[in-house]
């Protein structure tokens, strides 16, 4: 199978964006006439993705419905919560339906065209389990920041005001053998129960990008997206 695969974590209900979004999944947000997910998928479908799975709770049938079992030709399959599993516990259920032993991870509340291909290439030329994308921002309170080391994430910082910092962009290129270090129980959450726990025996390697970045968490945000996300979608960086 060529390309690669890509599972989208979309079972998010959007609590702070319910003023904005009324009843629907996050990633089902309405940006300038389009589902955000789709401005996703699109550039996911132009990066080379051979399969989309889209990991989908909340309101599931929303996303089912408007995107079916194909999008622009790619296969999409989908893997249900049917009780909330944290993005822990919803990334080791799709990892179980990836076909190959390894896959790209993206949250389904953000927007940032990195070159995909390029953190698989990392993925598999460095000895690490996982590749995480992360941005450098100035001024900025609403992350957590990543600590580096010459080639190496080795810690993370809460979130507070931060002059300048990278942040985890929210894509991972990821060996299906990280599987084996998360933790026993069902719910979990990705980044502090498993990142921030195993940081240092997983092998966690930066891919830096300068690349437009959005997460529309926020109604502020959100707004934001509806003038400048379209500018962005489908375009290869």
């Amino acid at each position: 199978m060529g390309g690669f695969e890509a599972v989208i974590l979309a079972g998010g209900a959007g609590t702070r964006l319910r003023s904005v979004v009324s009843d629907l999944p996050k990633p089902m947000a309405d940006v300038a006439g389009r589902p955000f997910l789709a401005y996703q998928l699109d550039y996911l479908v132009a990066s080379g993705a051979s399969r989309l799975i889209l990991s989908v709770g909340y309101r599931r049938e929303k996303i089912m419905e408007h995107f079916g079992d194909r999008y622009a030709g790619v296969p999409v399959s989908y893997v249900v919560e049917e009780e909330p599993l944290g993005t822990g516990g919803a990334i080791r259920e799709s990892l179980r339906a990836v076909c190959g032993e390894s896959a790209l991870i993206l949250n389904g509340d953000t927007f940032f065209p990195v070159d995909l291909n390029g953190m698989m290439r990392s993925l598999h030329a460095n000895d690490c389990g996982l590749v995480m994308a992360v941005k450098e921002l100035f001024r900025f309170d609403r992350y957590g920041t990543v600590v580096m080391a010459e080639d190496r994430i080795t810690g993370f910082r809460a979130k507070g005001f931060c002059e300048r910092g990278h942040i985890n962009g929210g894509i991972y290129a990821v060996t299906k053998a990280i599987a084996a270090l998360f933790p026993a129980r069902q719910a979990f959450s990705f980044e502090a129960d498993f990142l921030e726990q195993q940081v240092g025996r997983i092998g966690v390697v930066p891919f830096c990008s300068d690349a437009y970045f959005i997460d529309i968490g926020i109604p502020e945000d959100y707004q934001r997206a509806q003038h400048e996300l379209p500018l962005q979608g489908g375009e290869k960086r």
